[in-house]
């Protein structure tokens, strides 16, 4: 796990945007300690998604503060790569580097899909009837944990 040298002080988390991993609940619970111990650097989203939310994709540089389901922020992270792709061409490297233990693209695909086509994205999206399929295009975001918030303070 690779962090700023920089002392915490030095990142005022308070005015950085918001990094929200999926809903709150158990699932973000999960991704965030996958952040905090260092296993997942990478994260995918729905093109779709931003659009809909009106947010610019996610550039390299950009920093953010990771916020727990309770809306507390735990840690800065920032971006260090970006790849626009078909849903279809997500990588094997991609998918073990979002920490959720999948072996293969399969297994991943299967877990995302399935919260991607929930009753929340749904919802978010204003969709009720809203699918992925392989030409759905996805955000490939890789970052870094730049400081752990919860040792900062």
């Amino acid at each position: 796990m690779t962090t700023d040298p920089a002392p915490a002080a030095s990142v005022d988390a308070s005015s950085l945007p918001k990094a929200e991993f999926a809903f709150p609940g158990p699932l973000r619970d999960q991704l965030v300690a996958a952040i905090l111990d260092g296993s997942k650097t990478s994260t995918t989203g729905l093109v779709a998604d931003y659009e809909h939310g009106q947010e610019a994709l996610p550039e390299v540089g950009r920093r953010a503060v990771v916020v727990d389901s309770d809306d507390r922020p735990v840690a800065v992270i920032e971006v260090t790569g970006v790849r626009v792709v078909p849903l279809n061409e997500v990588d094997i490297a991609h998918a073990r580097d979002e920490g959720e233990g999948h072996t293969t693209v399969a297994e991943w695909r299967r877990d995302h899909e399935e919260f991607w086509h929930g009753e929340e994205m749904r919802q978010a999206m204003d969709d009720p009837s809203f699918t992925v399929q392989d030409t759905t295009l996805v955000v490939l975001e890789r970052f870094r944990l730049v400081i752990d918030l919860r040792t900062a303070r």
